[in-house]
């Protein structure tokens, strides 16, 4: 069982059947800091387009801006829906982490167990993985 990040507890780590049923859709990484800044990105073989980081940039920017503006607390996660791809970023408790995901379909993936698997995602895994690449 996984516990709730908004509630303070440390999220417990995805397991491996939840990355093997995940890991496959994702074709793109950003992780920011908790300012909105880019820091690190990462492209899965079959794509090497980063204009999406962009977008999310801008968002976390609005996020921001909404944020101080309208006193607004408790963001959680944003979904950036495109034609063929979605970009989910969630707020993890050093970071935003990015993820952009390959679509047959648009509400296909973005489930709420898929958002509580990416705000537990380690972003080191995709340093070592064979399918992406640092960009």
């Amino acid at each position: 069982m996984s516990s709730n990040p908004a509630s303070g507890a440390k999220p417990t780590p995805p397991d491996q059947d939840e990355y093997a049923a995940y890991s496959n859709s994702i074709v793109g990484a950003a992780i920011f800091d908790l300012n909105g800044l880019p820091k690190e990105y990462f492209t899965a073989g079959e794509s090497s387009n980063m204009s999406w980081v962009q977008t999310i940039f801008q968002a976390l920017g609005l996020r921001s801006l909404l944020m101080s503006s309208l006193q607004l607390e408790g963001f959680h996660h944003a979904v950036i829906q495109g034609p063929d791809c979605c970009a989910v970023v969630v707020k993890q408790p050093a970071r935003y982490m990015a993820l952009l995901i390959q679509q047959a379909e648009p509400t296909s993936t973005m489930t709420e167990s898929f958002v509580q698997w990416v705000q537990r995602f380690e972003p080191s895994v995709l340093k070592t993985h064979p399918r992406f690449r640092v960009a």
